[in-house]
């Protein structure tokens, strides 16, 4: 695979789309948890400044479905030491923004690495 640019949700294209043997590096870009909207500002052809504006992305996280299907990926996994300290958090912090925030992180960042650490 060469020169390919996926657009969406990292965690179903890498299920769907990359294979396990392709990988050699992923760099996640994750955000912060800012609990903000963020918007491009356009300029008119001069340069200056437009009081036009579009959404780029929102920074914030509520509790849901996903959320519930991020903490059930990790149970349903092979990293033990992370599921049982998802379930802690879970049951200390509650159904929260934060927590689904941890949720939606750590099944990210476990995708791939228990693939590839596992498959060997």
């Amino acid at each position: 695979m060469t020169n390919r640019l996926y657009y969406g949700d990292n965690l179903d294209v890498l299920r769907t789309h990359i294979p396990d043997d392709s990988v050699d590096l992923i760099y996640l870009d994750p955000p912060f948890n800012s609990n903000a909207g963020y918007n491009v500002l356009f300029k008119s052809a001069s340069g200056a400044g437009a009081d036009a504006s579009i959404e780029a992305f929102d920074d914030t996280w509520t509790w849901g479905e996903s959320s519930q299907n991020a903490l059930m990926d990790i149970a349903s996994g092979t990293n033990r030491p992370l599921t049982v300290m998802m379930n802690a958090m879970h049951s200390a912090i509650g159904e929260n923004p934060l927590m689904a925030y941890l949720a939606m992180m750590a099944v990210r960042l476990v995708e791939r690495s228990e693939r590839l650490t596992f498959q060997r």
